[in-house]
């Protein structure tokens, strides 16, 4: 979660249509299976901080609307959304595999959970997109965190970035 989905978190909270989140929605429909041909995400993440918590990846549909919206909002409207989770593992590559509804262009968020509770922390967890937009106060636009699937496995490496000072995120060897 970037801060400014933080912030439309806060504020879609206040609203009377609010639907808490479930850590579960999307997992199903985004969890890869052995052998599977269709179109997916293999991401892998460049620039970890350390091998502690969890990783995450949400895919939404490519507009600015959805980027980034309630899970809950987006499922109940049939629109595309998916997460898959796992711990960080200690060694080698982390590889992330997502399943897209079909080939096309979705917007990414990634997220390492340093402390896995599930939840962003500022001044502890690191955010990533594809194409690594500069990140600020408000969240990218969804072209820049974009990527496009074909109809089978599509690989990216995503570069994970963490809080810079007071007002900045980047990646830790810039």
């Amino acid at each position: 979660m970037s801060m400014s989905l933080l912030l439309a978190a806060a504020a879609a909270a206040g609203s009377a249509n609010y639907i808490p989140s479930s850590p579960d929605l999307g997992i199903e429909e985004g969890r890869c299976r052995p052998n599977e041909s269709g179109p997916s995400f293999l991401i892998t993440l460049a620039g970890l901080k350390d091998r502690k918590g969890r990783v995450k990846v949400e895919l939404y549909p490519n507009n600015d609307d959805d980027f980034l919206q309630d899970d809950n909002i987006l499922v109940m409207a049939g629109k595309a959304f998916r997460r898959v989770e796992m711990p960080v593992p200690q060694t080698g590559p982390v590889v992330l595999c997502i399943r897209a509804p079909a080939a096309g262009n979705y917007t990414l968020s990634l997220l390492h959970d340093r402390d896995a509770n599930r939840k962003f922390g500022l001044s502890v967890d690191g955010i990533g997109f594809p194409g690594d937009p500069k990140l600020g106060w408000s969240k990218p636009k969804a072209r820049s965190a974009a990527a496009a699937v074909g109809n089978g496995p599509t690989r990216i490496t995503v570069t994970m970035q963490y809080r810079k000072g007071l007002f900045s995120f980047g990646p830790l060897n810039k």
